[in-house]
This record gives structure tokens, sequence and C-alpha cells, in this order.
């Protein structure tokens, strides 16, 4: 921003200390909070939101503006009140912070406009960042972004993963400041105010380092101003603080971390000592908006060609979901995809072939890569992450996070080599508890397609849906057992086989669909007639398909599914038809696996065609089929 420093200091300074004075009130208010970590970074915020950062303070999601994320959510009623300062929120509402009618909460939320991601697990805010980096290139915006790290989740590995992704991928747009505060929660952090230690580490990670004094306002602007000439590479400042600033009853001392200013005495000798900081008749500093652009255009809902295969051609869905999604990147810019260095396993090597400037290589990092995607949703594009499913697991803190908010973050998740059908490469590689892992998550839709136009349509259908989706793909080839026309609405299931005189439902997803269908076969020559249901939507689950056959077939529903028994497909369907008095039985696996052939691993765990039509004959035996309805 340019200014007369002279003016400008004071003004800034004075703006710290209401910053202050406001996140202080409110926890005092509200009897919970963090109002240590925030007078620490009161000075950082200011000097970013008042001296540096380009924004339209009424319209925070002007997607040319500077964003800022606060990855120590823990501070965020220094982030309410930095936007009560703006003119976006009302101050008298700051006293309204964690109530339950109120959105500005204890960490923050996508529930409000100027917040991108949901922050308060640490680690995942620079994440993030790398993502809102990533998009301004992708938009050819030159928006910066700017993330206000904490010293204690220093200690997160996802940090260092994503200052080695921010060198890697060159963001020469994105500045983390860390609030060097020397204190976590329990304890004073493992370098203190050892400056040079973090200075280091982010050199050696190939990041642009100052160090400055983060209580002088002077410094943090002259340390903006040259993160902001970095060419080639991100910048990092690394800003000596004290925790509880301005506050004499908490400054600098241990003790005090999630502890609010007990009202009474205590808070107004706290706020009258914050009020000597204010400088009698400073300047508020005018907010430089974001450069004038035309808008760009809202492109239409994607479209990709029709599938183009033979019935009874093999093909396996993590090959179908690479065509797919390369189709889908021509037909839409905002389609991107990212990997974690199994791209030639997942087949989003087929994205990057044709679309190498929308394809983002993390390499072995699947949190930086699900945290980056969120990022990336957040301002716009439609991101495909996609890695082995068991992998995906190491990140399935940053898809809770995700999940946060009014509506979860429209990431489209793929994992690939799912189950024990993945074979000889064992159990460390074999996904068994993704399933109910993503079901968790409110509001995602967890798909899983058994051939090439299941996988094709459905990928088209994740990239439509708006909200996080989960896609699992097989290793081994399958037959296609669908016409190129067919259609597979999210929601969805396949009736394969039925009859009027079924004794039984059997509902399979993905590789077990081919044992049900060949187990359908050998109960046929026994003279048993079964339903086979293809359900490819495991979440949401065709409830009304699944109540309606079973009610037709004996109130006999067997599932089989390549997972763990708690959380899949099973409980899934059990859900969906428990009011109605259907019985459901779990197929299957219930142990920790081991290395074989796949189609050995299918019979040793229960959930081969032979164990299906077993299933079936005990029914059928204990208890003849009665249709309802």
């Amino acid at each position: 921003m340019s200014a007369d420093r002279s003016s400008l200091i004071p003004a800034l300074q004075t703006i710290a200390a209401r910053l202050r004075m406001e996140s202080v009130r409110a926890t005092s208010e509200a009897g919970s909070g963090h109002p240590s970590s925030c007078c620490s970074a009161a000075d950082i915020v200011a000097a970013l939101f008042f001296g540096e950062m380009r924004f339209d303070p009424r319209d925070p999601q002007h997607e040319d503006n500077d964003r800022f994320v606060l990855s120590k959510g823990h501070a965020a009623p220094l982030l309410y009140a930095a936007w009560a300062e703006a003119g976006f929120i009302d101050r008298g509402d700051l006293l309204s912070l964690r109530r339950l009618d109120c959105d500005l909460e204890g960490h923050p939320t996508p529930r409000l406009p100027f917040v991108d991601v949901a922050t308060g697990s640490l680690g995942q805010g620079i994440c993030a960042a790398i993502g809102i980096a990533l998009n301004a290139r992708r938009l050819g915006s030159d928006y910066r972004t700017y993330v206000l790290l904490g010293d204690g989740e220093s200690a997160e590995g996802s940090v260092w993963e994503a200052a080695q992704a921010g060198a890697t991928l060159a963001l020469d747009n994105l500045c983390v400041v860390t609030d060097v505060n020397g204190f976590g929660q329990s304890r004073a952090t493992q370098w203190g105010h050892d400056m040079e230690a973090y200075a280091r580490r982010w050199r050696a990670f190939g990041w642009h380092a100052a160090v400055v004094d983060g209580h002088d306002i002077g410094e943090l602007l002259d340390a903006l101003e040259e993160a902001r000439g970095a060419r080639g590479r991100p910048a990092v400042i690394l800003a000596r603080t004290l925790k509880g600033k301005g506050v004499p009853l908490i400054e600098g001392l241990d003790g005090w971390h999630g502890k609010p200013v007990p009202q009474g005495e205590e808070l107004d000798r706290a706020l009258a000592a914050l009020e000597r900081d204010l400088v009698p008749a400073a300047a508020t500093p005018r907010i430089p908006p974001p450069p004038v652009r035309a808008p760009r255009p809202m492109p239409a809902p994607p479209s990709i060609p029709d599938p183009a295969y033979q019935l009874g051609d093999m093909v396996a869905t993590r090959v179908a979901y690479g065509t797919a999604l390369a189709a889908l990147g021509a037909a839409d810019p905002r389609v991107v995809a990212l990997d974690a260095d199994v791209g030639n396993s997942t087949f989003s090597q087929t994205f990057e072939q044709q679309h190498p400037e929308r394809f983002y290589q993390t390499y072995i990092a699947e949190q930086v890569m699900v945290g980056a995607a969120a990022g990336l949703a957040s301002r716009g594009a439609i991101p495909f992450p996609s890695s082995f499913a068991c992998f995906l697991t190491r990140a399935s803190d940053f898809i809770r996070m995700a999940g946060i908010g009014a509506t979860s973050a429209n990431i489209k998740l793929a994992g690939s080599h799912a189950g024990v059908s993945i074979g000889e490469d064992g159990p460390s590689q074999m996904a068994l508890e993704d399933l109910a892992m993503m079901r968790a998550v409110p509001g995602c839709a967890v798909l899983y397609p058994c051939d090439a136009v299941s996988s094709e349509r459905l990928v088209a259908a994740a990239a439509a849906h708006h909200g996080m989706v989960y896609i699992r793909t097989s290793r081994p080839k399958t037959e296609v057992i669908y016409p190129n026309g067919e259609q597979f609405p999210i929601g969805g299931s396949k009736t394969l086989h039925e009859s009027d005189d079924d004794a039984a439902t059997i509902v399979a997803a993905g590789i077990t669909v081919f044992e049900a269908r060949k187990a359908y076969r050998m109960l046929q020559e026994d003279g048993i007639a079964v339903r086979v249901i293809d359900a490819y939507s495991v979440q949401p689950i065709d409830a009304s398909a699944l109540v309606r056959a079973g009610l037709r077939t004996g109130r006999r529903i067997i599932t089989v599914e390549d997972h763990y028994a708690a959380g899949g497909l099973g409980d899934a369907a059990s859900d969906a038809v428990a009011a109605h008095g259907i019985t459901v039985e779990r197929l299957a696996v219930r142990e920790a696996p081991r290395s074989g052939k796949p189609a050995e691993l299918l019979e040793r765990y229960g959930i081969s065609a032979s164990c299906i039509a077993a299933a079936v004959r005990r029914h059928v035996a204990e208890e003849p089929a009665v249709a309802v309805g």
C-alpha cells in the first residue's frame, strides 16, 4: 500500500490495538477462546489487512481479491475483528462470538464469506493456501495469497509438505507469516524464540525467508514488500512476537493458551492497558481495491462425449477414470487434477498428458494434495485429487475439515487399487476402510463403478455435483457390461437380474458386481432365482430400489463388498432398509488380509461368487421366501 509511512505506521499501530481490544473483549464475553494468540498476531494482521493486501471489503468473494488464510485457526477472534475494522462485520456482533446462533465460531468455517477453508486443525491452512495460490495461476490473476501460521503449528508434518510443494511449484504469489510467540498449548514451542532455527528450515526448503520483530509495523511492512518482490519462489516472514502482547496479566507468560481474561477488574485493566496503545487522531488507511477486470464468464456445465466401448471389452475402471477426467478437462477450464506420484497407476496421467498446465504434482504428500484441492475448490476450481485409496486415508483429517461448513468442499477425490482384489501387493496397499471414511463426511457422495462405462459416466456426474465426491476405482480389468448410452445418476442403482421368483437380493458394487453375477449363474443351475443390484452409488444409496427389492424377495438382502464390514456398502444398505423389517447379511472382509492372487483372496475372505451362492442357499434353506407387494 502506497502511503506516507509517518501517517501509515501510527494508523496501523492503532488498528492493532483495537484488534487486541476486540479479541480480548469478545473472548471474555464468550467465556472461552484464545485471546493470547490473537494479541501476539495483531500487528501482523493489521499490517497485512490495512497496509499490504488489496481487496474489496464489501465483497470478500471477489475473485481478484488478495486472499488470507488463518492457518492458526484458534486466533479466529482476531480475524473477525479485522473484518469488523474493514467494515464488513458490525462490531457489536463480535460479542456474539461462539454462540450457537452466530457464524463467528470458535474456529473459522466457510459459513462466513471471507473464510475460504475451515481451519483449526493445525497444519492445514498452509496446504489450502497452496491451492489458492495455484488457482490464481489457473485464472491468470495477480492476486496474492497470505497465510498466518503459528510456531507451535510448525511441528506439523503437513506444514513441511506444503513448504516442499510451494517451492517445487515456484509459487511466488504466496507469502506465509509465522507468528513466533514462543508458546504452544501446554509449554514452550520446540524452538522457542530461536528465529534462525525457523529461518534455516524454510531456506532449506527453497523459500525466501525474512526475520522481523513482529510488533514493529515498519519491519513488517518492509518484509511484506520484500516478499512481494521475490521471484520464482514463495516467501516466509518469521515474526518474533510475545503471546498476550499488550495485556500485562498474560503478556509473555505460559499457561494462558485458550483462556479468556476474566471479566471484571482484570478485563477492565487489560482494556485500559490496550487503550494506551491507541495513537490519537490516527487516520484510517484506505484499503486498495483489486484491479478492475471484465467479469470472467461462468462455463456451462461440462458435457463430455459418450463412452466408446464394446460390450465384453476388458477395461480397468481406473483407466476409464483417466479417460473421462481428460475429457472433462477439455470441456471445462475449471477442472484441475492433482496427484501424489502415482498418476501412472491412478491414470490421472491421461489428464496430465492433455492438460499439463492444470495438473499439479505434489509427489508423495497426500495431505498437501488434499489440502491444496480444498484451496482450489474454495476459489471456483473443480479439483480431482487422485491416489491409491489406502493412501487417501492418510489425509482423512483434511477430508474431515473439508466437510465443515454449510456444504462440503467441491472436491472430487479418486481412490484406486481398493480392496483385496489388488492381489499380490498385499495388505499395506489394500484400502478396506475408505468407504466408511468417506461415508462419514456429511454430504459426501460415494461412488463405486464396476465397469468402464459406469466409470466415465460417474466421473462426469461427480464434476457436475456440487459438493464432495469420492470415486472408488479398481485395479483389475473388468468386463464392460453396460451400453455406452446408459446413464448413472448419483443416488441411483442398476438391477442386473430380476424375476417374480427371486428368493433373495444380492447387492454388490465395483469388483463384487462380477462375483454376484457369477453367483447368479451358479444359483440358476440349482433352480434358485435371485435379484442382483449394482449399487454404484453407495452414498446416497438407492433406498427405494433396495426396499422394493427386499420386500419382493422375502425380506432378504445379501450385500457383498471388497471392504471391511464396518461402515461400507452393507451398513449403507442396512440403514436404508432397516425400518421395513428387511434382513441384511453383510459379506465383507473381516480380518486383516495377506498377499495372494485376486481370486484366491476373494475366496479366502468370503466375498467370492461361491461364498455369495452359499449364503443364498443357507437363507433359502432356513425359510421359504415370501414376496410382499
